[in-house]
């Protein structure tokens, strides 16, 4: 009896195992490296491996018809791509145009090697879900993969003042529908405009004469109607509108 209790019980131990692994396997981010050379590929690769419960690398590529090929044939959750691949300078970024207009579900994450604000307004206008510097530590680039995987949009502050200056810079602001009928309320408009300019929740308070809580409230009704959760994902859709023609 006991020699059977304890075939048992490594029997469930061995199951247990089986499951927590398939568990850990199932959430662990399918990643497309795409670099302008096959040393920076296997350099960030060989990162990624140092978390195998976390990422997984799918495949690398270095030019841009690769990428495109493999994210069409390959299950990817993320793909990282360098601005700069073997094809020239910048076709990261041609790329991200392609898989943006073929309306592909992959999320990208753009690698530049230093900052040019007119760049990272293209990438994302152009469909990233995250910038990132290579002169930052690879954990943050790790948050990154994993923050846009769980369909977030990864930018520093810095970076959101400058899309909101985006929005700021239009003469014209209004959100629409695909009818063209305003989304927003007048009030609803001020708001998001006092945001674009960069105005914290209190002066926002003082100048549209409102609580915190009333703030808070408008907040919650224009990210329902426009369909995002963040100020940030709110600027990339005002953005976006303005590209159409609409703002």
């Amino acid at each position: 009896m006991g020699l059977a209790r304890c075939g048992e019980s490594m029997n469930a131990q061995s199951s247990s195992l089986e499951m927590a692994n398939a568990v850990g396997a199932s959430k662990r981010v399918r990643i497309l490296i795409a670099d302008e050379s096959t040393m920076g590929c296997e350099l960030l690769r060989g990162a990624f491996q140092r978390y195998p419960h976390q990422f997984e690398v799918a495949a690398c590529e270095v030019s841009a018809t690769g990428v495109v090929r493999c994210i069409s044939q390959t299950p990817v959750d993320v793909a990282l791509i360098n601005a700069d691949l073997e094809d020239g300078r910048l076709t990261g970024l041609e790329v991200l145009r392609a898989l943006h207009a073929s309306h592909t579900a992959s999320r990208v994450v753009i690698l530049f090697d230093s900052w040019r604000d007119d760049l990272v307004v293209q990438a994302f206008r152009e469909g990233a879900k995250g910038v990132l510097s290579r002169a930052e530590p690879f954990d943050r680039l790790r948050k990154c993969i994993r923050c846009v995987h769980e369909g977030q949009v990864w930018a520093n502050s810095q970076q959101l003042q400058l899309l909101l200056g985006v929005i700021a810079s239009s003469a014209l602001f209004r959100i629409v529908d695909a009818r063209g009928l305003n989304l927003l309320t007048k009030r609803e408009t001020q708001l998001v405009l006092l945001i674009s300019e960069g105005f914290p929740t209190k002066e926002i308070m003082l100048k549209l004469g409102i609580s915190e809580h009333t703030v808070s409230n408008y907040l919650f009704r224009i990210y329902n109607k426009v369909g995002v959760s963040s100020r940030l994902e709110l600027a990339l859709y005002a953005i976006k509108q303005r590209d159409i023609g609409v703002l």
